[in-house]
């Protein structure tokens, strides 16, 4: 279990960095082995880590590759990523890592957001393409890693509890009628995107948001249960 968070500002303004600190503190317990952020014009991340895979710093997040104009932070396990890393260096990627977070940052270079679909585990991550200047958010098919956002006309914000989400201030906290029916009538769940407060959502399992700076947006939904009797 790792913790993820970050800002993506949709004003033309910086993302202020005492935020993402508060953020990377409420996520502590979620990743207390390592902390470590980035930023790049508009989008700032954060991330906590709970090395699990490869314990060596060539894991920590948030993951960058200059070169390739990427940045990864990731929470998750890809339980196939020895298989992708032999496909992947058969395609000519090299790996400085032996962890899964390089894979799925190699994986984003050959296929782009049609990685997801070659993934087989429990994920929730973010991509920052610099030279497009766009964010992509991830979630995995039955969404086991929760990934939560709030979104206003200056910001987008992301992490992995709404605690965090909290902790940077400006969300709207108060109660959604529509999840509050749910939460009592539906075995004490909330369907996504919804959750109790009205200025916090959470991204759909096998789902996809990306977000341009300029406040550009589209949701994709990437995968969906094929729910048939077998013949």
């Amino acid at each position: 279990m790792c913790g993820i968070s970050g800002e993506l500002r949709l004003d033309g303004q910086l993302p202020e960095l005492q935020h993402l600190n508060a953020m990377m503190a409420q996520l502590e317990k979620r990743g207390p082995d390592h902390a470590g952020s980035f930023s790049d014009g508009p989008l700032a991340f954060g991330h906590r880590r709970l090395s699990i895979i490869d314990l060596s710093y060539k894991s920590s997040q948030p993951m960058v590759d200059a070169e390739l104009g990427l940045a990864l932070v990731f929470n998750g396990t890809i339980y196939n990523h020895p298989e992708l890393r032999e496909e992947l260096r058969h395609r000519g990627h090299r790996f400085s890592s032996s962890g899964d977070t390089e894979v799925i940052l190699r994986a984003w270079v050959e296929w782009g957001a049609e990685c997801v679909k070659h993934f087989r585990g429990m994920f929730a991550f973010a991509v920052w393409e610099m030279q497009a200047k766009r964010l992509w958010l991830v979630r995995d098919r039955f969404g086991i890693k929760p990934l939560y956002y709030t979104q206003d006309a200056a910001r987008l914000r992301f992490a992995s509890s709404t605690q965090a989400l909290l902790s940077a201030g400006g969300v709207d906290t108060s109660l959604d009628a529509h999840a509050l029916h749910h939460q009592f009538t539906l075995h004490a769940v909330v369907p996504a995107p919804r959750t109790v407060l009205n200025g916090i959502r959470k991204l759909p399992p096998a789902h996809i948001l990306c977000m341009d700076a300029d406040g550009t947006q589209t949701l994709h939904r990437y995968w969906t249960l094929s729910a048939q009797r077998p013949a």
